[in-house]
């Protein structure tokens, strides 16, 4: 049985004239018999009366036709919502991201997001770097952002934006007043920080290797995780941690914490697909999203360094 025989039955059953059913089906009147004939054979039934010239429902094609009249009900409507998910009408978009990503970096691209496409649902999962990136590997999110590194060989990572870590302590600690600090005081000072798996630490370990440090080699007093944990554990006082410099903008211009004299290297935000599983249209959209705002975000820096380096002309 195919939808075009019910569409072909409904017509002809409310009808009941085979030439009348055909004008409406846009088919010849020998087309529409033939699909009757074949139906009524597959199922060894008789749909219809033929009467003379006429036709009428037997009493099996009335029971038949709401059944048939539910059917293309249900396929009209998931036709409906196929179109709706793929023009954005419709749908669930699942993002997991760490904690840095969701606190400073996604916020505005959901807002645009929510604000182009109102009728796709939009949930945000907050976790760490493994957890994100096996929640992506899973199907329970359809797109990922971390902060470390990722070696999966299910995933595609591209990079998205730059990050950069900065140490941090109580204003009081005397790393604080230091003009230059060494990779032997920071292997001196007692830490606070983000648990393992997370982005933060990941990255920070990657820092301190370039310094010659092994992360283990650090005396951490306490692992806590999330960052706001972390910062209000170091504003305390008496020790350190090493953190992404936006997640700690609000605690460093209040005064409560401050920035140590020693230069981390920058660490990427990645975004996480997987290469293999299906992408929704509202998947390829926030992708677009975080692309163009990406774009932006290059031109506008481009163009900053561009400017930094003009001379400006000597007045007469």
């Amino acid at each position: 049985m195919t939808f075009e025989q019910l569409r072909i039955f409904l017509e002809v059953a409310e009808r009941e004239h085979l030439t009348r059913a055909a004008e409406a089906l846009r088919l010849t009147p020998s087309a529409v018999s033939a699909s009757i004939r074949a139906l009524e054979g597959s199922y060894g039934v008789e749909l219809f009366h033929r009467v003379g010239r006429g036709i009428e429902l037997s009493e099996a094609g009335r029971l038949f036709l709401p059944e048939a009249r539910s059917v293309l009900a249900r396929a009209s409507g998931a036709e409906a919502l196929l179109s709706d998910l793929g023009g954005l009408r419709r749908g669930r978009l699942a993002l997991q991201a760490s904690q840095t990503i969701a606190s400073h970096f996604l916020p505005p691209f959901m807002i645009r997001f929510r604000e182009a496409h109102p009728g796709v649902a939009l949930e945000l999962v907050i976790g760490n770097t493994e957890t994100v990136a096996a929640a992506v590997i899973g199907g329970e999110a359809d797109l990922g952002f971390v902060e470390g590194p990722v070696s999966s060989p299910l995933l595609a990572a591209p990079v998205v934006a730059e990050d950069r870590l900065v140490i941090v302590v109580a204003p009081d600690h005397p790393l604080a007043a230091a003009e230059a600090v060494e990779a032997g005081d920071l292997a001196a000072a007692r830490w606070i920080l983000r648990e393992p798996g997370s982005g933060t630490r990941a990255s920070f370990a990657a820092g301190l290797r370039e310094a010659g440090i092994p992360i283990e080699a650090l005396d951490v007093v306490l692992t806590l995780p999330s960052n706001e944990a972390v910062l209000a554990a170091v504003a305390s006082g008496g020790y350190a941690t090493a953190i992404s410099r936006s997640a700690a903008a609000a605690m460093i211009g209040a005064g409560a914490l401050a920035l140590v004299a020693h230069a981390l290297p920058p660490r990427a935000f990645r975004m996480l697909r997987h290469k293999e599983r299906h992408r929704t249209a509202a998947a390829f959209a926030f992708e677009a999203l975080v692309a163009s705002g990406q774009s932006a975000r290059a031109a506008t820096a481009s163009t900053s360094t561009r400017n930094s380096g003009r001379v400006k002309p000597e007045t007469m």
